[in-house]
């Protein structure tokens, strides 16, 4: 029971933090199940339905508030959906997988850190389409086989070309996550055809924290010291699929 209880604190608090930036928290949920030591095969179903809750959140409150640019997420979408199904259908291997989970985890937390650093173009710049769609096959192929939405990678990608602005930024990530997920979690669905059940608990703590982040991120909520803390946790769950 404690177990359940901090487990349903600790995704909510996910929740709140990403969605206040515009993303669904998969590097948080991941980080979660990893210290928490939940079955490795559950991890990668239970990310992708925790990030739709939490992105489609973010995505109505982001986009209600005109924070988008549609030229920007097509050229991203196109490529990055079909890779995120071919993602999420393909059947990765245990170890593999919390090697790829580690890796990425790590690399989350060190662009949570270096967020504050990546300025944003003064002048907006025309998209790259050619680079967009690279950019975006590649970001929806990962998305798929690690149970991810690719906010954590997209955002600072289109902040630091000058594509879009930071606020535009966090609509374009609320709804390529939301899409990445969707169809990474419906090629694993035909791959696996199994989903852990309990998930139903977690799916109510992420639409509380991410109701409420999605809001003040939308105000342009900001705190730097959690976030330092957030990149530690992901750090250390990072280290732990890895290493154990």
């Amino acid at each position: 029971m404690e177990h359940l209880f901090l487990a349903f604190f600790l995704f909510m608090a996910i929740a709140f933090l990403y969605s206040s930036v515009g993303h669904a928290g998969a590097s948080g949920y991941l980080a979660i199940m990893s210290l928490l030591s939940f079955p490795i095969e559950s991890i990668k179903p239970m990310s992708l339905v925790l990030n739709i809750v939490v992105s489609l959140i973010a995505t109505y409150k982001f986009l209600k508030e005109g924070c988008f640019d549609r030229k920007v997420f097509v050229s991203l979408a196109v490529t990055s959906i079909p890779c995120a199904f071919i993602g999420g259908y393909v059947k990765v291997n245990p170890e593999w997988f919390k090697v790829g989970a580690g890796i990425f985890l790590i690399l989350a937390a060190a662009l949570l850190l270096l967020r504050k650093y990546i300025k944003a173009s003064e002048e907006i710049k025309s998209l790259n389409l050619p680079l967009a769609l690279v950019i975006g096959a590649i970001i929806g192929l990962i998305s798929g086989l690690l149970g991810i939405g690719g906010g954590i990678f997209v955002s600072p990608i289109i902040i630091t070309l000058g594509w879009a602005t930071i606020r535009n930024t966090s609509g374009i990530a609320a709804l390529f996550i939301l899409c990445n997920s969707i169809l990474g979690l419906l090629g694993h669905y035909l791959s696996i055809k199994t989903i852990d059940f309990n998930i139903v608990y977690w799916v109510i703590a992420v639409s509380i924290g991410g109701f409420i982040g999605a809001h003040y991120g939308a105000k342009r909520f900001r705190n730097e010291v959690i976030l330092i803390l957030l990149s530690i946790v992901l750090l250390s769950a990072g280290l732990k699929f890895i290493l154990v």
